[in-house]
């Protein structure tokens, strides 16, 4: 959990697309997947925001979870994302986030956001700027209903919906 407060501390002097990346690689580790322990790839992909989708393909793809291992999937439509354990929708895509959470359904998938008022639409974790500094919201309803459990450790840290 520290390596995700010092992230938020550091925004300052990192660009915005490894801050999220790597906030994004923290939230997996404290969320649990009903299907964990099955084998099979990791898979996260990402849609709008292709300096998102390099980070996070330089910094983890191959790289292991567990028994599996990540890849990085640059996503071109909301019809790829049901095979995806996470998803990433970037500002420039927020728009197609309905379609996104229509295609997953009741799907044990991650959705992680950066659009104002998806929190409130059902993702679940949003990030959010207040005060100048990056924050996220996270949607326990949406959490609850995608069987997906987070720790207490994150929870504490956001802001919750």
């Amino acid at each position: 959990m520290l390596m995700m407060a010092a992230t938020v501390v550091s925004a300052q002097d990192r660009p915005t697309h490894e801050i999220h990346a790597a906030m994004l690689f923290n939230f997996i580790k404290y969320v649990q997947w009903p299907n964990e322990g099955e084998a099979g790839d990791f898979v996260v992909g990402v849609i709008g925001d292709d300096n998102v989708f390099n980070t996070l393909n330089s910094w983890y793809n191959g790289k292991t979870k567990g028994s599996k291992k990540y890849v990085i999937k640059k996503l071109a439509s909301a019809d790829e994302s049901s095979a995806c354990q996470v998803i990433y929708v970037g500002k420039a895509k927020s728009g197609q986030f309905e379609n996104i959470k229509n295609n997953i359904g009741a799907k044990s998938i991650l959705t992680i956001t950066d659009g104002n008022g998806l929190g409130q639409k059902g993702s679940c974790i949003n990030f959010k700027v207040v005060d100048g500094k990056l924050k996220f919201e996270l949607n326990q309803g949406t959490l609850t209903g995608s069987n997906l459990k987070v720790s207490s450790q994150l929870s504490s840290m956001a802001i919750l919906i």
